[in-house]
């Protein structure tokens, strides 16, 4: 089966200057069906239709809470019904990149703010994974991509901090199990561990801030977006075959072990 007979599923995919968009428009060039989902449904629609026609691929928008289990059986519903309708191909991969980070000191955290940045990232990635592994189990073939943080890895020290660390670090120990318990099911399921990334997910940062996340990694910037595609698009083709429960690193050398 080539990718242009399987469908990529991405969450967080409309930011312009996202890791989400910039890895669905590479497996799209890549031949993959693509579906962007994302909180804003219109948005969603415009970007899938965008690559549509960049690309001359099946692509597919729809809205999506990753944190709410409602709007993400809605959301599996509405793909499930463009593949039923052969208006994409059966789903091949699922990247669960959508995530939220926070630069709170633990003190001044409020449980408010551990639950959104817990749901978002972690509990997120559970539901998505939930939703979208059957019919990979089902077709004996899939890719699952977690998106952790090098944060996870070295404890903070980027940006996020505990409850960022805390969520992305769950994702970790949630990939390997999942891997391990399906290991026999033709599905591979790995997580990447990205360091600073030029995107938009450090709001309210400063330009000192962002100077000094530079000035701390070896190779002596922030990784482009599409630097990040390059690792979630390998992770998703037949070469990554014998690659599951791994952790890939992609952090400019500013954590190594």
């Amino acid at each position: 089966m080539e990718n242009s007979q399987r469908t990529a599923v991405l969450t967080g995919a409309t930011s312009e200057q996202g890791i989400g968009l910039a890895a669905a428009r590479r497996l799209a060039r890549q031949g993959w069906g693509v579906v962007v989902l994302d909180l804003d449904q219109q948005k969603s629609e415009a970007v899938a239709a965008q690559i549509a026609r960049e690309f001359g691929v099946p692509a597919f928008g729809h809205a999506v809470d990753v944190a709410r289990e409602q709007s993400v059986t809605l959301a599996q519903e509405a793909v499930a019904r463009q593949v039923a309708d052969l208006k994409l191909p059966p789903v091949g991969a699922l990247a669960n990149i959508a995530g939220i980070t926070s630069p709170v000191g633990f003190l001044d955290t409020t449980v408010e703010l551990w639950h959104e940045v817990m749901n978002v990232n972690a509990t997120g990635t559970y539901l998505m994974t939930k939703a979208f592994l059957p019919g990979m189990l089902e077709n004996k073939w899939g890719r699952v991509i977690n998106m952790s943080s090098v944060s996870a890895q070295r404890g903070g020290g980027v940006f996020g901090k505990v409850p960022y660390s805390s969520a992305k670090a769950a994702i970790l120990g949630f990939t390997k199990a999942l891997a391990r318990e399906i290991s026999d099911g033709g599905v591979t399921v790995n997580a990447i561990t990205p360091g600073a990334v030029d995107t938009n997910i450090r709001v309210g940062s400063t330009d000192e801030q962002e100077a000094a996340i530079a000035a701390g990694i070896p190779i002596g910037r922030t990784a482009t977006t599409d630097e990040v595609a390059s690792v979630i698009s390998f992770l998703a083709s037949e070469d990554a075959s014998y690659l599951t429960g791994t952790t890939i690193d992609i952090n400019g050398g500013s954590h190594m072990h």
